[in-house]
């Protein structure tokens, strides 16, 4: 009898492990030539780095995979019944392949220089695992509530999510960058910890993207929840609510 389970298209998984390889190419990449050229592109370069690459792979691939290039924002997706539980273990093998890749070429182009761009807590700031926890958790937190504003809302006007999206990895970069690399990405951390070595507190790289997620996708469905019924009031009224207050 044959199997009434699809199986997932290669390509979408091609796109996202390509997605993936750029952005731990270029993001972590600026901080390795930022580091072996003393400062050339800045930590203000390096975050508009991350802003450009994650912008650049949404308007490449997101039509194609949808450009989660991020294992917690594929499990974000899952938790809220938008993307298929069966696709979620090959998306986040794509995602983890493309990003060791990438590190794997880094490596073998300017060694560990900048420490291959890897996330870690910056100790030396007084920043230990607890702290990084903290910091990546609410930055991945606004992270995903962005990415639920733009990409799955309906109201939102088509074209802007790619931007709105890397805006926002590039402000939550430029603020936690030198505190703890400003994750927000398992595959992101786990490339450069490969091949590099670098492993310090690598589980707050796991935990605080994931779980700050998973928060902000159920977060942003009770507001689209509380949005819908605000419009439908709306409608209903010869006169708009507009600001004023809450509705019951």
């Amino acid at each position: 009898m044959a199997s009434t389970r699809a199986s997932i298209d290669p390509r979408r998984l091609t796109a996202e492990a390509i997605g993936t390889f750029f952005l731990v190419l270029i993001g972590p990449g600026a901080v390795m030539v930022n580091a072996a050229s003393n400062g050339a592109i800045s930590h203000a370069g390096v975050s508009l780095a991350f802003a450009f690459v994650v912008t650049a792979m949404i308007f490449a691939v997101g039509h194609i995979s949808g450009a989660h290039i991020n294992p917690a924002v594929t499990i974000g997706f899952w938790s809220i019944r938008r993307f298929p539980g069966r696709d979620v273990v090959p998306y986040i093998s794509a995602q983890c392949i493309g990003a060791i890749a990438a590190s794997a070429v880094s490596r073998s182009v300017l060694g560990i220089v900048g420490q291959m761009g890897a996330t870690l807590p910056a100790r030396a700031l007084g920043v230990g695992a607890g702290g990084a926890l903290a910091i990546e958790w609410l930055l991945s937190f606004v992270l995903m509530f962005v990415i639920m504003a733009v990409a799955t809302d309906d109201r939102v006007a088509e074209g802007f999510a790619a931007i709105a999206i890397g805006l926002t990895v590039g402000f939550c970069a430029m603020m936690g960058g030198p505190l703890t690399g400003a994750s927000m990405n398992p595959a992101r951390s786990l490339g450069p910890a490969v091949i590099g070595g670098f492993w310090d507190a690598h589980w707050v790289y796991w935990l605080a993207p994931v779980t700050g997620m998973l928060a902000a996708a159920r977060c942003y469905e009770y507001l689209r929840g509380a949005a819908s019924r605000a419009s439908d009031a709306i409608s209903a009224s010869a006169k708009p609510i507009g600001l004023e207050g809450p509705i019951d």
